[in-house]
């Protein structure tokens, strides 16, 4: 059986918008995927009204073969 990566959806909690942006710049940057798509929005936690905790979500969506016709093989290591 063969299997090809084609795409991976990452999503990351960073503490500010300056972090998600150089993700983002460092991710089109990489040579190893494509940068289809990403998205950064604020959030925040409220309790009796009040925020108590904000951050960023952070999606990127990396593309690493195209289905119709792959060429690659690609193993993916999270450390």
């Amino acid at each position: 059986m063969t299997k090809y990566l084609t795409q991976v959806t990452e999503t990351y909690r960073v503490d500010s918008e300056a972090d998600a942006t150089a993700m983002i710049e460092e991710a089109k940057k990489d040579s190893n995927f494509v940068l289809s798509k990403y998205s950064c929005i604020h959030k925040e936690r409220k309790a009796k009204g009040e925020i108590v905790d904000e951050w960023f979500r952070l999606i990127l969506v990396k593309d690493f073969n195209d289905e119709k016709e792959p060429t690659d093989f690609v193993t993916i290591s999270y450390e």
